[in-house]
């Protein structure tokens, strides 16, 4: 397992969400978007998938994984390959619930405040909708990609 440095984390936890890429059936890529919940620095990711769909299929059967996190603005990003597991719902622990519920109501307070100082976006906080996971993908880090230019390093 490949080591997360503090940097790689921090950047990680201010996004709203990863790219995961998983491997379709036939070989091709599929993307999908996730939230990370927890990093351990010994290189594992904790994502919550809220849906039984392509990712949980596919991750059934190839277990290989990249989650991808850009930021347009500082124009630094990392992509991160490895092996993923899936945790049912049921396995889900109370720290884990309780870690989801504070993202999410996170993404609502930043969304209210971007409302509220006029910046236009998505007006029904879609964020509240949201159904609860599904279940749970454990991400085991192999290699680390920094997606930063050289010539910005």
């Amino acid at each position: 397992m490949a080591q997360l440095t503090e940097q790689i984390i921090q950047f990680l936890q201010k996004q709203s969400f990863t790219v995961v890429t998983t491997i379709d059936k036939e070989g091709f890529p599929h993307n999908s978007c996730k939230g990370i919940v927890e990093i351990d620095p010994e290189g594992k990711i904790y994502l919550l998938d809220l849906y039984h769909g392509h990712t949980s299929e596919n991750l059934k059967e190839n277990k290989h994984i990249s989650l991808t996190a850009v930021n347009e603005h500082t124009f630094k990003g990392y992509s991160l390959k490895g092996k993923a597991r899936l945790v049912s719902k049921e396995d889900l622990t109370e720290d884990v619930m309780a870690a989801w519920d504070k993202k999410i109501n996170k993404r609502i307070t930043k969304r209210i405040m971007k409302n509220v100082t006029g910046k236009s976006g998505h007006p029904n906080h879609p964020e509240a909708r949201l159904p609860e996971p599904k279940y749970m993908i454990v991400m085991e880090v192999g290699k680390i990609v920094d997606l930063t230019p050289q010539h910005l390093k």
